[in-house]
């Protein structure tokens, strides 16, 4: 099973905003899930994105592929 931190979408029309999960790769973007990192909202910049450093961390050492987007978004929050 291949682990991916990714975003999920939520929010309505043309107002979006992501939460930041962990999950199987295989599973629709906005399936199931395994744990809830955080969330994040486009419309209010760069300091609308919050993330759980020490759970982040502990499944990037798990071996769990970020996202690009989720990528940028940790290295802005120095994870």
């Amino acid at each position: 099973m291949a682990v991916v931190i990714r975003l999920r979408r939520e929010g309505g029309k043309k107002q979006p905003h992501y939460r930041v999960v962990v999950t199987d790769s295989r599973k629709p973007r906005d399936g199931r899930f395994i744990e809830k990192l955080g969330h994040y909202d486009p419309g209010r910049g760069q300091e609308a994105a919050v993330v759980d450093g020490e759970r982040a961390r502990y499944w990037l050492g798990q071996g769990a592929l970020p996202s690009d987007t989720v990528k940028q978004i940790f290295k802005r929050l120095g994870i």
